[in-house]
């Protein structure tokens, strides 16, 4: 393939994560995305499950994936690095990429962990707390993760259970994030400063609740690449999956370029109107948008409208039905790339 090059692998020693930033408003104006200031950032579940498809890559998909990354022409990173440089606008090397691993599945350790360490590919990991509290069979204990935190590997919350904040009660929302917290400080004597949702899925009030909670970064599981301007409190990233795991699109993902917009809507992630009204202005610096393609889950391709040259409003022509829906816009970029800007909506019943 045209982007491929000669081998590289960049592993850096993580930084220091931050203790203060300011956040980031989805309302922000964009400013250059470049392929020297991005990062693409994939998230796993569970690895050789083939009972659990939707949430398990297979062996032989995630092993053509570590292979591309150290075959190719990338910077694997770890992820405090990266977002630590996108605050502080220094440089990333082209091709920037995190891996991350959601729930802390036994198969996370005995399958995912030993390929990893064998690449030399750094890695975060995302913990639910209660189900390594009850000993799941299917799941790490403290003693593996604190093995794994002491081995290097980056340890974020998920949660306390591995189900949606959403539309819970900010009550019930502050009591997981407390309980989750303060296990954490127990077993691995710090508190958690990067979150994932549970199933990728936040609204608003959920993303200002996180925020508040001294965290400074989340990720959600929409698609797209990370950039100083993205939201850091509801960062994308490429779910990798059975059905979404062939080494073709982890090649186009891990090439893939922002799609920088300010003003986007709606801004709730939350839906109230259904099909949503979505909009939003493209940043100067993308340059020609003419191929710009936009796709709706269940509808195929989308019309789009220019209210201005960089005004882009998605005409979505049915409603979702109720649950998780997403939206993913394209546009061709130079040397077989594209920029990508991934939403995901929630439906209420």
């Amino acid at each position: 393939m045209p982007f491929r090059r000669a081998a590289r692998v960049l592993v850096t020693a993580a930084l220091t994560v931050w203790t203060s930033l300011v956040p980031a408003s989805r309302m922000a104006v964009a400013v250059e995305a470049s392929a020297s200031n991005s990062a693409v950032v994939f998230a796993y579940d569970r690895f050789g499950e083939d009972q659990n498809p939707s949430l398990s890559i297979r062996l032989d998909q995630f092993e053509s994936h570590l292979d591309e990354l150290t075959d190719g022409d990338y910077a694997v990173l770890p992820l405090p690095s990266i977002l630590e440089a996108l605050r502080s606008g220094k440089p990333l090397p082209d091709r920037a990429v995190a891996i991350t691993i959601d729930e802390a599945s036994r198969s996370a350790y005995t399958e995912a962990w030993p390929r990893l360490k064998a690449a030399g590919l750094p890695f975060t990991l995302f913990v639910a707390t209660d189900a390594v509290d009850r000993g799941s069979p299917a799941h790490m204990t403290w003693a593996e993760i604190r093995q794994m935190a002491a081995a290097g590997v980056t340890i974020g919350g998920l949660g306390g259970s591995t189900q949606s904040l959403v539309p819970r009660t900010a009550a019930e929302v502050a009591a997981e994030l407390r309980r989750m917290s303060d296990r954490f400080q127990a077993e691995l004597g710090q508190r958690p400063t990067l979150f994932a949702y549970p199933q990728g899925e936040y609204s608003l009030a959920v993303r200002k609740m996180v925020a508040e909670q001294g965290f400074v970064a989340a990720f959600g599981q929409q698609s797209g690449v990370l950039h100083p301007q993205a939201d850091l409190f509801g960062l994308p990233r490429f779910l990798m999956n059975e059905a979404y795991g062939s080494v073709d699109r982890f090649q186009l993902a891990a090439n893939a370029l922002p799609l920088p917009v300010s003003d986007l809507t709606p801004d709730d992630p939350l839906l109230t109107v259904n099909p949503p009204p979505l909009g939003f202005t493209i940043a100067d610096s993308v340059g020609d948008t003419a191929k710009l393609a936009c796709f709706a889950a269940g509808q195929g391709r989308t019309a789009l409208e220019r209210i201005f040259d960089d005004r882009i409003e998605v005409r979505i022509k049915d409603p979702f039905p109720p649950g998780r829906a997403r939206v993913n816009c394209t546009l061709p970029a130079p040397d077989g790339r594209w920029r990508w800007l991934g939403m995901q909506f929630l439906i209420p019943e």
